[in-house]
C-alpha cells in the first residue's frame, strides 16, 4: 500500500477535518489572505501539522473550494428540479448572497486567489456545467432571453458577489438582482436582441 492511499490514523484525521473546518471558517469570514500559521494557532495545531495534510495554502484553499462548490452544484440541481424556469434565478440570488459570508469561494470564483480553470478543472467544468444546465433549462422554459450562454452568467455572478461584498447592503444587492433578473427575461415581441459593443478598427 503506497502514502497516497495509506487510511490516515483516527486523530490525523481529526486533524485534518479540524484544520479544514476552520480554515473555511476563516477564509469565509476574511478572505484568502490569511497565513497558514495563523489557520494553525486557530485550529490547535502546529503549522507543521497543517503543511503534511495541504503543503501549500493554494493546495488547502482548493481543498476547500472543491467541497463548497460540490455543495453549490447539489442544491443548484435540486433548485432545478422543483421549478426548472426558476432554477437559474434562485442560483442566481443565492451565489450572490453566499459573497458576503463566503469570501474564500467568492475570491476563487473571481480567480483572486488561484486560477480555478487551471487549479482545479474538472470542479470548474462542474460548475460551468451546471450553469450552462440551468441557463438551458430556464430558456426552454421560456424565462431567460436565448442570446445568452454559461460564461455570461458567470460574470453575473462574480459582479454580483463583489456588489453583496464590498456595498455591504443586501438591499441593494437584491434591488439590482431585480434589474438583473428584468434584462434576463426572454424578448417580448418588440424587445430587440441585446445590443453588441461596437468594435473600434
Amino acid at each position: 500500500m503506497t502514502e497516497k492511499t495509506r487510511p490516515l490514523r483516527a486523530d490525523a484525521a481529526r486533524n485534518r477535518a479540524r484544520v479544514l473546518q476552520v480554515a473555511y471558517e476563516t477564509f469565509a469570514e476574511e478572505g484568502a489572505g490569511v497565513p497558514i500559521d495563523e489557520i494553525a494557532r486557530r485550529a490547535g495545531v502546529g503549522a507543521g501539522t497543517v503543511y503534511r495534510h495541504f503543503p501549500t495554502k493554494e493546495s488547502l484553499l482548493q481543498a476547500i473550494v472543491a467541497d463548497r462548490m460540490h455543495q453549490v452544484v447539489e442544491r443548484a440541481r435540486a433548485q432545478a428540479e422543483t421549478d426548472p424556469g426558476e432554477g437559474l434565478h434562485a442560483f442566481l440570488l443565492q451565489m450572490a448572497e453566499q459573497g458576503a459570508t463566503d469570501l474564500g469561494f467568492a475570491d476563487a470564483l473571481a480567480g483572486t486567489s488561484f486560477d480555478l480553470t487551471k487549479a482545479m478543472p474538472d470542479a470548474e467544468r462542474e460548475f460551468m456545467g451546471t450553469v450552462a444546465e440551468l441557463l438551458a433549462q430556464a430558456q426552454r422554459a421560456g424565462t431567460v432571453r436565448p442570446d445568452l450562454e454559461a460564461a455570461d452568467i458567470k460574470t453575473l455572478i462574480v459582479g454580483l458577489q463583489s456588489m453583496r461584498r464590498f456595498r455591504a447592503d443586501g438591499d441593494l444587492m437584491r434591488h439590482v438582482y431585480q434589474v438583473i433578473r428584468a434584462g434576463l427575461a426572454a424578448p417580448g415581441p418588440l424587445a430587440g436582441p441585446i445590443p453588441q459593443p461596437s468594435r473600434a478598427d
